[in-house]
């Protein structure tokens, strides 16, 4: 449901546009947008976040493994941009990222108690700061593709850091600072009164995440070497 909605907002302000802009010689809209020292905007989307699991013994068996289960989350921020010339921009994006995800542990018995203790529950929201490098093409007619790259940090709400219970408990945790790297590329339409911009970005963790159980031979966390975030934004911008 989610996805129709952000492809219906897509098209709705994009395809009439889009009509004439791959004309030979199209009408230039917001002819001087890029040449502003500093542009403003905000943006919407979706996101989906896993991790990737470091072991400290391989036991060379995929059922080992934590198994994650993904899903679809939401995005919504603004945006600052500095121009340092006609192909370089530098932005920053704060935005709020809320997901969640299912873990699932093995090694558990199949009753009732032991599949409550096998699956955890990560309630996560960001609040992400990325710096990133926007490099772009020349433009073309009224649209421009690029490249977009640059550190960030994000801060999880819900990490559960502070708290003194584990997954004895039920309790999942995770640090409360995240570093990444992001990745991605998009397109700037050029509209008749604003640009608008889809773009799609992968995530990838630096840090470990996790907090060890307390118990050293925990059976959710001893053998977790690291944890590590991955994910895919996918934002819909409006300047």
């Amino acid at each position: 449901m989610k996805h129709t909605f952000l492809v219906l907002i897509f098209m709705t302000f994009c395809c009439k546009g889009l009509n004439a802009q791959f004309n030979a010689n199209p009408i230039l809209n917001i002819e001087n947008k890029d040449k502003n020292l500093l542009n403003y905007g905000y943006f919407l989307g979706f996101n989906r976040y896993g991790f990737k699991f470091d072991y400290k013994e391989d036991r060379g068996n995929r059922g080992t493994d934590v198994q994650v289960l993904e899903s679809t989350g939401f995005n919504v921020g603004l945006i600052g941009e500095l121009r340092l010339n006609e192909f370089l921009d530098l932005r920053i994006e704060p935005g709020l990222y809320y997901n969640a995800r299912t873990l699932g542990f093995p090694g558990f018995l199949a009753t009732d108690e032991g599949r409550r203790d096998a699956f955890r529950e990560v309630k996560s929201t960001y609040i992400n700061f990325p710096l990133l490098l926007k490099v772009g093409t020349k433009r073309f007619g009224n649209f421009k593709p690029f490249l977009v790259a640059g550190p960030s940090a994000s801060l999880n709400l819900g990490s559960n850091e502070q708290s003194l219970d584990d997954n004895s408990s039920g309790t999942f945790r995770l640090k409360k600072w995240t570093y990444n790297y992001e990745v991605g590329f998009g397109i700037d339409f050029y509209l008749e009164y604003f640009k608008f911009t889809p773009s799609i970005r992968g995530v990838f963790g630096i840090n470990d995440e996790l907090i060890p159980d307390n118990d050293p031979n925990s059976p959710w966390t001893s053998n977790i070497e690291a944890m590590r975030t991955r994910g895919l934004f996918v934002n819909f911008t409006f300047e």
